[in-house]
């Protein structure tokens, strides 16, 4: 978790930050750590189907370094 963070401001309906703030009592954790987590979860959401960059990476060098052999296995 970063040690420095970075302030915000932001709106939501009343209905959804009292229950935000239920699950935060419940739970003994602070509403900044739900946010953490639900901010996290939608990149997470938003990212699934794409390679994580060092796959990507990984796999275009082994494109580059073995192609033809690909080529030939895919025969």
């Amino acid at each position: 978790m970063p040690t420095s963070r970075q302030k915000f401001a932001t709106q939501v309906e009343p209905e959804t930050l009292a229950k935000v703030r239920k699950i935060a009592a419940q739970e003994g954790r602070q509403i900044q750590a739900l946010v953490d987590e639900a901010l996290r979860d939608l990149i997470d959401k938003r990212n699934q189907g794409r390679p994580r960059p060092h796959v990507m990476e990984a796999y275009l060098e082994s494109r580059d370094k073995y192609g033809e052999l690909y080529k030939k296995l895919a025969k």
